[in-house]
């Protein structure tokens, strides 16, 4: 019989949890990067957390055994931020962090993806985020690089 899954719980972030923030994020977003817009565009999260927004709204993190395996933040009405440690993928973390979100936000929720990531799309899809645009434009702090979002929103 196999074991079960170790109970994920989801808390407000804290300062120690920056280092793991950096690591989940760094590693995830090259895993998107390769999907879309190409590694060329790679800022870590040092350098773009605070030009990106990162705390401008609820920063949240999820723990399995007391280690952080993702994070997601967002403001009333907005998905800004949800990354999941590359270790973690297909295990439940985005879904329970998508959902804690659109649990404490208002009616409508929106986010965006870039074209090409695929299991982000999929996911908000399956939580029953519809596409409502593509827009094409250069990425926040690389503007060298040309991408094209996609803009999903949820009603409730």
């Amino acid at each position: 019989m196999a074991a079960a899954p170790a109970p994920l719980s989801i808390r407000a972030y804290q300062l120690s949890d920056w280092p793991r923030l950096c690591d989940i994020h760094d590693r995830a977003r090259l895993d998107e990067l390769q999907r879309s817009a190409g590694v060329a565009a790679f800022r870590t999260l040092a350098r773009t957390a605070h030009s990106e927004g990162l705390f401008d709204g609820r920063l949240d993190v999820a723990e399995v055994d007391g280690v952080v395996r993702g994070f997601v933040a967002f403001q009333r009405g907005s998905l800004n931020w949800l990354y999941v440690d590359p270790d973690s993928y297909r295990q439940g973390v985005g879904r329970a962090l998508l959902r804690h979100a659109v649990a404490a936000s208002g009616a409508v929720i929106s986010t965006q993806a870039l074209q090409g990531n695929e299991p982000a799309i999929a996911l908000y899809r399956s939580e029953g985020f519809v596409e409502i645009e593509r827009r094409a434009g250069r990425l926040a702090g690389c503007d060298e690089i040309a991408a094209i979002g996609v803009i999903l929103e949820l009603r409730r």
